[in-house]
């Protein structure tokens, strides 16, 4: 299956502005399949332009610039191929799980739940007999049911129990509480950005997507979409994955200017075909 996408990103500033440096996390993740094309088209164009691996292996566009600017437009476009997941198999210890010291996996498990997560999730761990595949497969469905969908293009993700409390939230926000359940119960969990090709928007637009991985020893990390209560698919394609949101931000960088109010525009396209 072939995965194209393009990603318009425009900002305008009410005065000229002097860019700083940016971190652009526009490019698929080089796990999450045959990258067959590829281009990235910054305006005003770089003085400095570098790719590389972040410390979570997410391919990652830095840039730096000169002189001032009240527009900055990015235009990202790609294709991917996607080959068919490996099967795996094994039997994981029932939970919760302990992490040993020197754990690989102890950044995705940073963070205290607060004690309505934890209830949550050790809920879900009972009813799942401590199965840790059917309790993430009970969690992924009790979200899916119980957190009514908002979008909410801008902001940071809100606390956990916050989202808990509201029964409604953002892809993000959703996300951010199977974090929290998972790693409550000892499951490294780790926060995705992305596309996802195939489900209906409120808004009928496309949008940045957002969802979770966990980690289950022997299978490797599983995907999920708490948001439309299924498991990841070749209709989902990640651009990076970290512990928390911020290190996944597609557009990471800022501007100097005093008291300068901006807008921001995006437009995103993506059409999938048979391979």
């Amino acid at each position: 299956m072939r995965f194209s996408v393009r990603h318009q990103t425009i900002y305008r500033y009410a005065s000229p502005v002097r860019l700083a440096a940016h971190a652009l996390r526009l490019n698929p993740r080089p796990d999450a399949g045959a990258l067959r094309s590829r281009s990235l088209v910054v305006e005003p164009r770089p003085i400095a332009r570098e790719d590389g691996l972040d410390a979570f292996g997410n391919l990652v566009t830095r840039v730096d610039f000169a002189g001032t600017t009240d527009v900055f437009r990015i235009d990202s476009r790609f294709e991917v191929e996607f080959a068919p997941a490996p099967d795996r198999s094994a039997a994981p210890a029932p939970l919760p799980w302990l992490a040993g010291a020197g754990d690989p996996n102890a950044a995705y498990l940073e963070g205290e739940a607060d004690g309505a997560v934890r209830a949550f999730a050790r809920k879900l761990a009972v009813e799942s007999g401590a199965d840790p595949l059917v309790f993430l497969d009970r969690l992924n469905r009790a979200l899916y049911r119980d957190i009514r969908h908002d979008i909410r293009p801008d902001g940071a993700a809100r606390p956990p129990e916050e989202t808990l409390a509201l029964g409604h939230g953002a892809c993000r926000d959703v996300t951010l509480l199977f974090l929290a359940a998972c790693r409550s119960l000892g499951v490294p969990a780790r926060f995705v950005s992305g596309y996802q090709a195939h489900a209906d928007t409120p808004d009928g637009r496309r949008h940045l997507h957002a969802w979770p991985e966990a980690f289950v020893p022997g299978l490797g990390w599983r995907a999920y979409d708490p948001t439309h209560g299924v498991t990841v698919s070749d209709g989902h394609l990640a651009l990076a994955a970290a512990p928390d949101q911020a290190a996944t931000m597609p557009v990471e960088g800022g501007y100097y200017g005093a008291a300068v109010s901006s807008t921001l525009e995006y437009a995103i396209e993506i059409a999938t075909s048979a391979s």
